[in-house]
């Protein structure tokens, strides 16, 4: 008798519960009802138009069909295909993504390694990580003066503190005595950290990026919506000011596509750096 593996019976039902909440959304969009006769006065203010509403599947498949097919057109400042619009977050959110890194974890390490830098610092660690990285925005041009360094700013600051937290938590939780064994080799500082520390702290230090690069893409979409230009996030902002219901749904969609990815890549490389004792 054959048996389905583990993942294959979770794939199955994964498109059971797809298909079943499709039908189930396709069916409770209510029809068009057809326009009866109208009055002038209704058909000067638009009362024959269909009003707008929640698409149904079908809708979107056909938005998707048609971004897809040309997802790099640019037919002007408002009218740009969706891989223009994500290639522009993308890049926006691993600008600021990897200037974050580049802070964080060499601070982490020194935070990790050193009780001392720990209590100075954490102060004002717990001060600045709860601030919403939205809240910097205006501060961020009026100072900066420009809306997309302003974005990579938001994308900067709120991709910091988890790289940072799990940096400092890595290197501070690896093993006494393999340091130990490190200073017997009369290893220097710099080969400790990174032939002893850096290897033993890798795992946490890649949740930390992988739960940084998460919120970095939350955040790049609201960001987009408040500075404008172009954008996934202005995309569905300028969407929805269209009344396009349907290309909303359909980039909301593309967010989570993107997303799934970004975590995936993480998710992959969290997997190759970590070891069994």
């Amino acid at each position: 008798m054959f048996t389905l593996s583990l993942n294959q019976r979770a794939a199955l039902l994964s498109v059971v519960i797809l298909l079943v909440g499709l039908l189930v959304w396709e069916a409770a969009i209510p029809a068009q009802k057809a326009v009866g006769e109208l009055t002038e006065y209704e058909i000067l203010t638009g009362g024959g138009q269909p009003k707008a509403g929640v698409p149904a599947p079908s809708q979107v498949l056909v938005k998707a069909w048609e971004q897809l097919s040309d997802p790099f057109y640019d037919a002007g400042p408002n009218d740009k295909g969706i891989g223009i619009q994500i290639g522009y977050s993308i890049y926006r959110v691993l600008t600021g993504y990897f200037l974050a890194a580049l802070v964080a974890i060499p601070l982490g390490f020194l935070i990790g390694m050193s009780p001392v830098a720990y209590k100075a610092l954490n102060p004002f660690i717990q001060v600045l990580r709860p601030i919403s990285p939205l809240a910097w925005m205006p501060l961020a041009l009026f100072i900066i003066g420009d809306s997309e360094a302003s974005a990579i700013f938001v994308i900067f600051i709120c991709s910091i503190w988890p790289m940072l937290i799990n940096t400092a938590f890595g290197v501070a939780g690896v093993r006494e005595d393999w340091v130990n064994v490190a200073r017997t080799h009369e290893l220097g500082a710099f080969k400790t950290a990174f032939l002893v520390i850096l290897p033993a702290a890798a795992p946490t230090i890649v949740t930390g990026m992988r739960i940084s690069i998460g919120i970095a893409w939350l955040v790049i979409v609201a960001a987009e919506m408040l500075v404008g230009g172009t954008g996934i996030g202005y995309y569905v902002w300028n969407e929805w000011n269209n009344l396009d219901l349907t290309s909303v749904v359909f980039s909301i969609l593309m967010i989570g596509v993107v997303g799934m990815m970004l975590d995936s890549m993480f998710a992959y490389l969290q997997r190759r750096v970590t070891y069994v004792e």
